[in-house]
């Protein structure tokens, strides 16, 4: 016959310190399995957009039916070396894009700085400058994005070294800053007050050392 067993369950706030940081734990390792950096990738998207930066797509499949677009953007991280974001995407000057960045990012001094680079390698070159950004190989962080840089109108000449290496750099940069981004993102959902709140109102119980049983 099967045993019958009494166990004593503890909600979050009933544990002491230690066994809260043994819970938090697992919530940590277990519960961040969803698209949490989804608001993170849209408003990437954006600022792309305002900068005249194309990101490609892959179509994924719906289980609706039907399709939809997930942006070729990826990442590691955030605790190893080697972590890191980069993207794919093809380059083009958007005309006021240091304007319009301001505009939708006011405070990000790193947004500012890296539209007012654009314009003014751009500028340089007559504004002809095109690239083209691909990831290779398996990791993903800023020096696993290849970039291969054109000049549009070829009266002007072929886009110089400087040019070239300049497009490449600041395509990079925008990658640092998605992963600072994510990275932010991350710790904050990762935080004690954060993840107490979220074991809270799911209703988790514990063991009195912190162990997860089964939602009651």
């Amino acid at each position: 016959m099967p045993d019958v067993m009494e166990v004593t369950v503890f909600r979050f706030e009933e544990l002491p310190e230690r066994a809260k940081e043994t819970a938090r734990q697992w919530y940590r390792e277990s519960c961040l399995d969803y698209d949490w950096h989804d608001d993170t990738f849209e408003d990437f998207a954006r600022i792309c957009e305002i900068l005249g930066v194309s990101l490609k797509t892959t179509p994924v499949r719906l289980y609706g039916g039907g399709t939809r677009d997930k942006p070729r953007i990826y990442f590691s991280g955030f605790s190893s070396q080697g972590d890191g974001a980069c993207f794919e995407a093809r380059y083009r000057y958007a005309r006021g894009a240091h304007r319009e960045i301001r505009a939708y990012a006011p405070q990000d001094e790193e947004l500012h700085r890296i539209a007012d680079a654009f314009r003014d390698v751009q500028r340089r070159s007559f504004y002809q400058l095109t690239a083209d950004a691909t990831h290779q190989g398996r990791y993903y962080h800023e020096y696993s994005m290849s970039v291969a840089v054109e000049r549009g109108d070829t009266h002007y000449g072929d886009a110089s070294e400087h040019a070239e290496n300049a497009i490449a750099e600041i395509l990079r940069d925008l990658a640092r800053w998605l992963y600072r981004a994510l990275e932010k993102e991350y710790d904050y959902l990762t935080s004690d007050p954060v993840v107490d709140e979220a074991i809270a109102a799911n209703g988790f119980r514990f063991t009195e050392a912190g162990g997860r049983l089964a939602k009651l």
